[in-house]
């Protein structure tokens, strides 16, 4: 075998038996707990699972290779804009108190990232590939478009390298922990669990929150964070009624497959 080809066949083959370990884990985290407390009784194997299966390792296998290229550009091009006094400042901090301003401050990017998905039409092409999901639960968390992904990653990458949290010599264990609870948290509000968590929803993410944002009416230009709603509150969008929204997913009519879904982004006039 080539040695090239040797060179992709095994990173390939790795990223697979990791992210085949990580679903597993996920399942049996999550659908015990969607049986023992549903918000919703539905089953397991619900419509378009395997499909959103299939995202999670489309998804899993694409974006890290995709993202390496704009992530280095970014990277490269803030470096040259924000003062070195900023990075100083960064690197100064406790490895515990990046941490946490890089949550806050990479849920700010996400969150407007996330709502320019909602809002500007063409963004909004890609992004409702995830919104399609007319039955809930922790594996939708993985359908989405990649240029979806990749767009919405980005925005919360940026204000990380703006102010130096990822350029410091933690640098790789502030990424590691933002980027490990940002993906948990995901799974976790997309969740079909009845739980309410009282004023903790004032300062988290819970699935009540996200699931009104998954709602079939105008509840779903809201409720945007995905782990600080109170972001939500400052800027305005935050919506969290008692009762569970009534119906899931979108007007406009779309295909069911992965690859009709990757498509029609790209042939909608």
């Amino acid at each position: 075998m080539a040695t090239w080809q040797t060179a992709f066949m095994w990173p390939f083959l790795f990223d697979l038996l990791r992210l085949t370990i990580w679903i597993m884990i996920l399942a049996a985290i999550f659908v015990p707990l969607e049986r023992l407390f549903p918000a919703r009784r539905q089953k397991v194997f619900r419509k378009d699972f395997l499909d959103d299966g299939a995202w999670f390792f489309l998804n899993g296998l694409v974006i890290k290779s995709v993202l390496f290229l704009p992530m280095a550009a970014l990277a490269i091009g803030l470096h040259h804009i924000v003062p070195g006094a900023v990075q100083s400042a960064a690197g100064s901090l406790p490895v515990w108190l990046r941490v946490i301003i890089a949550l806050v401050l990479g849920d700010v990017g996400f969150y407007w990232g996330h709502r320019w998905a909602h809002e500007v039409p063409l963004l909004w092409r890609f992004h409702s590939v995830h919104h399609s999901a007319e039955q809930i639960d922790w594996l939708v968390n993985t359908r989405a478009h990649p240029v979806d992904l990749i767009f919405t990653r980005l925005c919360g990458f940026v204000p990380l390298y703006a102010f130096g949290l990822v350029q410091t010599s933690a640098s790789g264990m502030v990424t590691v922990l933002g980027v490990l609870a940002g993906t948990v948290w995901g799974f976790f509000i997309h969740a079909n669990v009845r739980w309410r968590f009282g004023w903790l929803e004032w300062l988290v993410a819970t699935p009540a929150f996200h699931h009104w944002h998954h709602s079939k009416d105008s509840h779903r230009d809201s409720n945007y964070a995905a782990l600080l709603p109170w972001l939500d509150r400052l800027f305005g969008t935050h919506d969290l009624p008692k009762s569970l929204p009534p119906a899931y997913g979108i007007d406009s009519p779309m295909p069911h497959g992965v690859g009709r879904l990757l498509l029609r982004p790209l042939t909608r006039t």
